[in-house]
């Protein structure tokens, strides 16, 4: 097993970050600066009848206040997944149409933000309201099968064996259903935008995850070329998945700027983001699991309804990942997708494998009770080498590593299997618990050019977004490496459209597709600078390598592709669309994996749940930067506590919208929620893949939280929750 290939890199944005020095989209202030902000609906659906404007205009310091009427010259927006750029197909005020309460139905624009908010509230909105379905619940949902949907990329039901008859003949089975509220993303950095003309050519300063399609999508909308658009995101305060697409606001700030002939920035309020922007679908979802005496799994049966909005079919793909935890001999999965009148949801952290990996993994802890048998020992008896799905063999999967190596680190054997028998000192009953996660390995195509100089510094552009995560920490520890300079000579430019493309960074495929392309155009320098006829194998320092040439500089581009993709695909990912590839790639499957051991404290009068003590193991391949990989395994495991404990829109049914559309009241963790969480990782890097060893680590590392405490609150209680976010009330129930 490998160690430290890569050495400890300290974050590079680090000390910026924490003196407050780097600028994040909406921090940009252009002279003359105009702000912006959104009046609502407060309709669960219907249309805009009139808009009387008289006070807001009349309010000192309003500069325009723009309606449906007013955006005509506006094409509408098309969905990501439906070959667009945007997070839905609807478009607030490009329409007079109301699609679900809180949408953004007038924008007001102003010399300050306050007046801007101000004037909105003036403003006097009459409405045709209709009927409405805002859950899954209502009489007036629609169910769809997710397999007969009009879908531009069709998923079909997962069908391995005769599942059914293997369930039916099982010797010990299982057959629950387990719930999830949506949930949101929450970034620290609002959604917003920064627009900005120069005669005819457009600046957008904006965070976002996908600064290409941003860039081919506004240009669109607006009906101008995209080569006058220039997005610039080179930090992100958290994306998740929210800024993954063209947000509403982002053409209104570039068409209200062009309106007014003035820079404008629009930033989203916390409140609204709730009503206007993607979230994790709420699922419900049944398993049917059947093993054998000695506890091998003979059949499964996954069926799951998962909500999406009547504007577009968000494809859920939660079978997929429930068909992928274990050797299950057979296995068949049926999904309906449950329209409703809300924003089209979208790809939240783990965005399908949260929800599966607390469905599969719980109904496997309901298994091993009834076998009487250690949970751990139940998954390595049903591990597997091959992909039950496709019959292609896992180009690596070390899950049973994981499971040895986290039991060992967390003191399993310790545990006494008998629910309600282990006590703490001060009464609380203690509960240990382990789960599987998993995701799928994706890349794409990626361009990358590097600038070495004869002063020993470089430049390395490459198509990826810096959302947090460390990616471009991980750049320069990759490239200084495979260089041999110093990583305080590298620079990395990011997340703007004025180098080379800026593909999504999403999926877990941001460094599984970035660093095999900075591995490449690395390798180009280095054969660039041996057809100048410069000696490359001694120890002669870059910059002197690039000085025996005469030259001041030397450039060089490269790119990457995932396996089996043509170089033509780069041409997708040029002009801002999606292309990964995975996790079925020819000759093999690739995912990565996530195991964690949870210790819970519940307290036993009032049903208060703590989490004193995480472990968790991850397979990801290679890990390139050490530090700011623990930093992402331990924020995912923090995410999953409070996504299992903590958070839960309470949608009204009644009126629409998200009641505890706020931070106040949709419940994160903090600090104090927080105990002992320690990480490792297998470190074995997966060269099928790609060239760099990389398997991604940003979304599994939430995938399988939920399980491992619900299942420790069951031995800690012997009370089984199959909803989430568990609520003390759930837990005060069962003691009655």
């Amino acid at each position: 097993m490998s160690r430290n290939f890569y050495p400890e890199l300290v974050r590079v944005d680090a000390c910026d970050k924490v003196r407050g020095i780097t600028r994040f989209g909406t921090d940009n202030r252009p002279e003359n600066l105009a702000h912006g902000a959104f009046a609502v609906a407060t309709i669960g659906k219907g249309r805009v009848l009139s808009v009387d404007t008289l006070s807001a205009e009349a309010l000192p310091g309003v500069l325009s206040v723009i309606t449906h009427r007013d955006t005509t010259s506006l094409k509408p927006a098309q969905f990501l997944m439906a070959g667009g750029y945007a997070f839905q197909t609807h478009s607030p005020i490009l329409t007079a149409e109301v699609a679900y309460r809180g949408q953004p139905v007038a924008l007001v624009l102003a010399e300050t933000l306050e007046i801007a908010i101000e004037a909105a509230a003036l403003l006097r909105i009459d409405y045709e309201e209709v009927a409405f379905a805002a859950t899954m619940d209502s009489p007036l949902a629609e169910p769809v099968a997710q397999a007969q949907a009009p879908m531009r990329y069709p998923l079909e039901d997962v069908s391995v064996g005769d599942a059914l008859s293997a369930y039916e003949g099982g010797a010990v089975k299982v057959d629950s259903t387990y719930g999830m509220e949506r949930q949101f993303q929450n970034p620290m950095e609002l959604i917003g935008t920064v627009a900005s003309w120069d005669g005819d050519r457009l600046t957008i300063h904006e965070g976002t995850q996908n600064a290409g399609g941003c860039k081919f999508g506004v240009a669109d909308q607006l009906g101008i070329s995209p080569e006058n658009v220039t997005v610039i995101s080179p930090f992100i305060g958290g994306g998740f998945g929210q800024k993954n697409s063209m947000q509403s606001q982002l053409v209104l700030a570039a068409f209200a700027s062009r309106q007014l002939g003035r820079p404008v920035k629009i930033v989203v309020p916390r409140r609204q983001l709730f009503h206007d922007t993607t979230s994790r679908p709420a699922t419900r979802q049944r398993v049917r699991l059947a093993a054998d005496r000695e506890g091998r799994l003979v059949g499964a049966l996954y069926d799951v309804d998962a909500q999406t909005s009547k504007l577009d079919f968000f494809p859920a793909e939660h079978a997929d990942t429930a068909a992928r935890f274990y050797g299950y001999p057979a296995f068949k999965s049926f999904t309906r997708l449950i329209r409703t009148d809300i924003p089209t949801p979208g790809y939240m952290r783990a965005p399908f494998e949260h929800a599966a990996a607390f469905a599969i993994e719980s109904a496997m802890d309901e298994l091993s009770y009834q076998l009487k048998m250690d949970p751990v020992e139940l998954r390595l008896r049903n591990d597997t080498a091959v992909d039950v799905v496709s019959g292609l063999p896992h180009s690596s999967r070390h899950v049973a590593e994981c499971l040895r190596r986290g039991a060992e680190t967390f003191g399993w054997s310790r545990r006494n299997p008998k629910p309600r028998s282990m006590v703490a000192a001060n009464g609380d009953l203690i509960g240990m618990g382990v789960a599987i996660g998993l995701y799928s390995g994706s890349g794409g195509p990626t361009r990358a050019r590097i600038i070495a100089r004869r002063d020993g510094t470089v430049t390395v552009n490459v198509g990826i977004h810096e959302m947090g995560q460390g990616a471009v920490t991980a750049i320069i520890n990759v490239v200084a490496k495979r260089l041999g300079v110093q990583p305080s000579a590298v620079t990395a430019m990011v997340g703007d459209t004025s180098g080379v493309p800026q593909p999504l960074t999403a999926g877990s495929w941001g460094s599984t597709s970035a660093m095999p392309a900075v591995e490449a155009v690395c390798d180009a320098l280095m054969q660039a600078l041996a057809e100048a006829g410069v000696e490359t194998s001694g120890n002669v320092p870059l910059g002197e390598m690039v000085a025996r040439t005469g030259r001041d500089e030397i450039q060089t581009d490269a790119s990457s592709v995932a396996p089996g993709q043509d170089p033509q695909v780069l041409g997708r990912t040029d002009t801002g669309r999606v292309a990964p590839a995975g996790p079925v790639y020819p000759g093999f499957v690739t995912y990565s994996y996530a195991v964690h051991f949870v210790e819970v404290h519940v307290e036993a009068s009032t049903g208060r749940i703590r989490v004193p003590r995480v472990v968790s193991m991850f397979d990801c391949g290679r890990v390139l930067s050490p530090r700011t990989a623990r930093s992402q395994a331990i924020g995912g495991v923090v995410w999953g506590i409070g996504g299992t404990l903590r958070e839960g829109a309470e949608t009204d049914a009644r009126y629409g919208g998200v009641m505890n559309g706020d931070i106040a009241e949709y419940l994160i963790p903090v600090n104090a929620d927080i105990g002992s969480i320690e990480v490792g990782f297998i470190d074995e890097p997966d060269f099928q893949v790609n060239r760099s060893g990389v398997k991604g680590l940003g979304e599994v590392v939430m995938a399988g939280v939920a399980p491992a405490i619900t299942n420790a609150v069951y031995h800690a209680t012997e009370t089984r929750v199959r909803d989430l976010p568990v609520r003390l009330e759930m837990l005060l129930r069962s003691q009655e």
